[in-house]
């Protein structure tokens, strides 16, 4: 009871000093006023999100070995298919060397073979020799022929597998990261460098469940901010159909225009989506004011309202969440209504 007697009394006291202020209109310069109204986007909610590459790669080796070349450091900009480092590859090189001689033997044993082969194809047209002789030499002839290319499949391997001492650009871009050193050890699975292609970026954020429909009927009205970027629209917007069972969030993905300076992968983003249609004078409208037009007396918190006189009057509010410079107002004023944006120009009594 003593509280409300205590706010009944700051409130008639704020209403007289506004009116006393208001009577010396001569001395005092004219109120900065604004008209409440729903603002554009009123009926949305933000989203943590982050900014994310199209097109990025973390690159490992598929051959354990230390390396011995490292071309490129973090910020570098590459090509398709530039060598970024080496990895040792003496002992494939030595297999290779190994798989080629094996190779050279099988053929000379091959050509062997197939002299061997002709001359009992010419004892035999004479019926020098059985067919079983000639049988015999076909087989030898064969199985040479079979090494010779079992060896070259080995060669082949050996070959392809010096390819992969060699790490190299999947495509154009930047690369992002380098946790190696020259002389570190590469294995099977451990990244080497970390590329990305600054050329297509997007923003992603995490829909709740509870949200997915609002966003798929008005999809084409998200907007996203990034670090002083804000988009009024986006040319490309994507709601994953699939819906994660841990989180119960759906991905909700923007494209991001190409040539934005500024911009890179892992950057912070708000995503504005909407949560109910955007009427104009729905029952549920939410009203925004400026924080400037806050007036805080001892535990009441209110906004000077134009009167029918035109007279400015303190009336309490209560408010919702705060965005940048704007705070929700959950009651005390309806759309219309004239309302101080800067209650410290009715004077210095206020």
């Amino acid at each position: 009871m003593n509280r409300r007697l205590i706010w009944a009394a700051a409130m008639a006291m704020a209403a007289c000093s506004a009116g006393s202020v208001w009577a010396n209109a001569d001395t005092l310069a004219k109120p900065t006023v604004a008209a409440v109204a729903n603002r554009p986007g009123a009926n949305e909610v933000s989203l943590d999100a982050v900014v994310e590459a199209v097109r990025q790669a973390t690159l490992s080796a598929q051959v354990p070995g230390a390396i011995v070349s490292l071309n490129v450091k973090a910020g570098d900009r590459v090509r398709a298919g530039q060598e970024l480092l080496r990895i040792d590859a003496s002992a494939a090189q030595q297999n290779v060397a190994g798989s080629t001689a094996q190779l050279e033997a099988a053929q000379a044993n091959m050509r062997v073979a197939g002299k061997e082969l002709e001359r009992q194809k010419q004892l035999f047209q004479k019926q020098y020799i059985s067919q079983g002789a000639l049988d015999r030499a076909q087989a030898q002839f064969d199985a040479a022929q079979a090494q010779v290319n079992a060896h070259q499949a080995q060669t082949r391997a050996a070959q392809t597998q010096t390819g992969f001492f060699s790490v190299r650009a999947p495509f154009n871009g930047v690369v992002s990261d380098v946790p190696v050193t020259l002389g570190d050890m590469a294995m099977p699975g451990r990244p080497l460098l970390t590329l990305h292609d600054p050329s297509a970026l997007r923003v992603s954020a995490a829909v709740p469940q509870s949200m997915i429909e609002g966003v798929r009927q008005q999809i084409k009205t998200v907007r996203y901010e990034i670090a002083g970027h804000t988009s009024v629209s986006v040319a490309h917007v994507q709601l994953l159909p699939s819906v994660d069972p841990l989180t119960h969030t759906a991905q909700l993905r923007m494209a991001l225009p190409a040539g934005v300076e500024g911009l890179a992968p892992g950057m912070f983003a708000r995503v504005w989506v909407p949560v109910t249609p955007l009427a104009p004078h729905a029952k549920d409208a939410r009203v925004f004011l400026p924080l400037t037009a806050i007036v805080r007396r001892a535990e009441m918190t209110g906004v000077y309202v134009m009167d029918a006189q035109g007279q400015p009057r303190l009336r309490q509010v209560r408010l919702g969440r705060t965005t940048g410079q704007t705070v929700e107002v959950l009651s005390g004023v309806s759309a219309g209504e004239q309302v101080v944006t800067e209650p410290a120009s009715l004077g210095k009594k206020l």
